[in-house]
C-alpha cells in the first residue's frame, strides 16, 4: 500500500561558532597595570623585617583597589612566594617579611591579574641579610696568608677560620662590598674580620666596630 512522504519543516540555520549573537554585549578587555615602587628596605639583620612599599596603577594612572601583590624570591627551582599584600582603596600596599635566612636573594613584585585586569611584575635587585660581626681594619705591606702582597688598595679582609678566597659581603653606613678572605686575623676577642686599608676606605669604616656581614 502507498504511504505518502511526510514533508519535514527545514531546520534553522546554525549561527557560526565563535560570533556573538546580536543583543549580547562583548568581553572587556583587561586593562594594563604597573607596580610602582616607593621604598624598599632590602638590607637587613636576620631577624628582622624587609619592606616594600608602592602602588598597583591602572593604565599607568589610577590606583586600582582590593588586588594582591607578592613578594618573591628567587631560588633554585624558580621564583617563590615571600610574603602577600591586599592594595588598599588607591591602590597602594605594603609588603613585609621577617628574614631568618643569611645571604642575598634577587627578589620581585608580582601582580598575578584577574579578569578585569592584566598582570604585572616588578624586579627590586637583591634582598640581602646581615648579621652584625666586630671589626678593625690594619695596613701596612707584607705577605699575606693566602698569597701575595698587602698592598693599599688590595680588597678583602683577614679571618681566623673561613678558607681563602671564600667571598664576604659587608655592609656598613650604607656602603657594601663583596670581597675575599686574603689573610689570617684579627687575634683580638670579639673581632670576626680585620679589613684591609682599601676595603676600610670602600665602606667608610673607622677603626673599631660592628659590620653587616654575610655570605
Amino acid at each position: 500500500m502507498y504511504v505518502p512522504a511526510t514533508t519535514v519543516p527545514p531546520m534553522p540555520a546554525l549561527a557560526p561558532v565563535g560570533v556573538v549573537t546580536s543583543g549580547t554585549a562583548p568581553l572587556s578587555v583587561p586593562v594594563n597595570t604597573a607596580l610602582k615602587v616607593r621604598s624598599a628596605r632590602l638590607n637587613v639583620l636576620e631577624n628582622h623585617r624587609a619592606t616594600v612599599t608602592g602602588t598597583l596603577l591602572e593604565n599607568h594612572h589610577a590606583g586600582l583597589p582590593g588586588q594582591v601583590v607578592s613578594l618573591q624570591a628567587l631560588g633554585r627551582h624558580g621564583w617563590h612566594t615571600l610574603t602577600r599584600a591586599r592594595t588598599g582603596t588607591r591602590g597602594r600596599f605594603r609588603v613585609s617579611f621577617v628574614a631568618h635566612r643569611l645571604g642575598s636573594h634577587a627578589v620581585r613584585l608580582r601582580f598575578a591579574g584577574s579578569l578585569l585586569a592584566q598582570g604585572s611584575r616588578r624586579r627590586l635587585g637583591k634582598l640581602s641579610v646581615y648579621r652584625l660581626a666586630g671589626a678593625s681594619w690594619y695596613g701596612g705591606g707584607g705577605g699575606l696568608a693566602c698569597g701575595g702582597q698587602l698592598t693599599s688598595s688590595t680588597l678583602g679582609v683577614a679571618n681566623k677560620t673561613l678558607p681563602c678566597g671564600t667571598l664576604v659581603t659587608l655592609h656598613y653606613a650604607g656602603h657594601t662590598v663583596r670581597v675575599p678572605v686574603v689573610d689570617r686575623g684579627p687575634y683580638v676577642a670579639g673581632r670576626e674580620f680585620d679589613l684591609t686599608e682599601a676595603t676600610k676606605r670602600a665602606l667608610g669604616f673607622g677603626d673599631v666596630g660592628d659590620v653587616w656581614s654575610t655570605r
